[in-house]
């Protein structure tokens, strides 16, 4: 690794570490939660956050928007939204001569970073206007295609599916979010430092550490990090384990998985790693970075066959214990 480059990766770790403190002292005790949002973006991905209302995660977005300096906008899903809502539509519009001509008007969707709040009590229609946007940065409206500005995110807030209101979400959406971030409710102490936080005269203020352009550059200086070739076969390792038709996956992935990831997955872990690495300030991904990613990558780009869903089976716990297995092996 040249002597420039690590020095680039240690002023972007320097960077990063500003910005996770300037988040979290407004979305307090859950720097899980923070890491894996932030290694979205670093990734240029999008994050799917999973948790009961009320639990902070519109705030996070907020705050992230504001931290890294992106233009933000927000948009509260609900069953009777439209896909002209986000994209936006086409109106016909009078000149002053009498003229008349198709004006488009610009949807939410043109931004920066958007907050998809609640989006699984959306239709599916609705949903799945957001499939192009997220896989390819750019809409088509009225048969014109309309490229969205850079960088471009999406992060979505969801209910937990057992909640009045909420379709599930299609297989090919969940597969364009790099990561889903469960937000669990904080412990006693860290409860306590939120309620005396924010129920009292004035508030900390979020203040901004990145830029548009400097998150791309930092998005471009990810990719450039290198990965050994020993990382590089522990993913290809890991997203092959849980696919139920490769030669050699274990009987009791076979039994419980009705389909794996992708090569989209592996991509996925591949950026997430670095990303890893880059929050916790070393200057290559280790092991224990796929490890840590392996859920919040895969978990949502698996599907449980109907007897494991009988029996009660959990995706994260299997995920837990092929990488548990896989580790042990490399360490025999």
């Amino acid at each position: 690794m040249s002597e420039d480059l690590v020095a680039e990766i240690e002023a972007l770790e320097t960077k990063l570490a500003e910005a996770k403190s300037a988040i979290t002292a407004r979305f307090i005790g859950q720097e899980r939660v923070v890491d894996l949002t932030l290694a979205a973006l670093l990734c240029g991905g999008h994050a799917l956050l999973i948790g009961l209302p009320g639990l902070g995660k519109t705030r996070l977005v907020d705050t992230l928007s504001t931290v890294m300096g992106l233009d933000g906008k927000r948009v509260q899903f609900t069953p009777d939204l439209m896909p002209a809502d986000i994209l936006g539509s086409e109106v016909l519009e009078t000149g002053s001569d009498g003229s008349r001509s198709f004006k488009f008007i610009e949807g939410p969707i043109f931004c920066q970073l958007m907050m998809a709040d609640e989006i699984n009590r959306a239709s599916p229609r609705t949903q799945s206007a957001l499939l192009q946007a997220m896989q390819e940065k750019q809409v088509t409206v009225g048969g014109e295609t309309k490229v969205l500005d850079a960088p471009f995110h999406v992060l979505a807030t969801q209910n937990p599916l057992e909640q009045e209101g909420t379709y599930p979400l299609p297989e090919a959406q969940l597969d364009r979010f790099i990561v889903r971030i469960n937000v669990p409710y904080p412990d006693r102490d860290t409860e306590k430092d939120i309620l005396l936080a924010t129920t009292g005269a004035a508030e900390g203020e979020a203040h901004a550490v990145f830029s548009g352009p400097e998150l791309i550059a930092a998005q471009n200086l990810l990719r450039r990090m290198p990965v050994g070739d020993s990382v590089v076969e522990m993913i290809l390792d890991l997203v092959r384990a849980f696919r139920p038709g490769e030669p050699g996956v274990s009987q009791r992935v076979k039994d419980t998985v009705a389909w794996g990831p992708g090569p989209r997955a592996a991509q996925a872990l591949m950026l997430t790693v670095r990303a890893r690495a880059l929050l916790r300030g070393q200057l290559a991904p280790s092991p224990d970075d796929v490890i840590d990613m392996a859920r919040p990558v895969l978990g949502h780009r698996m599907a449980l066959t109907f007897s494991a869903r009988a029996r009660g089976d959990d995706l994260g716990l299997l995920i837990d214990e092929v990488c548990d297995s896989m580790m042990r092996s490399r360490a025999a």
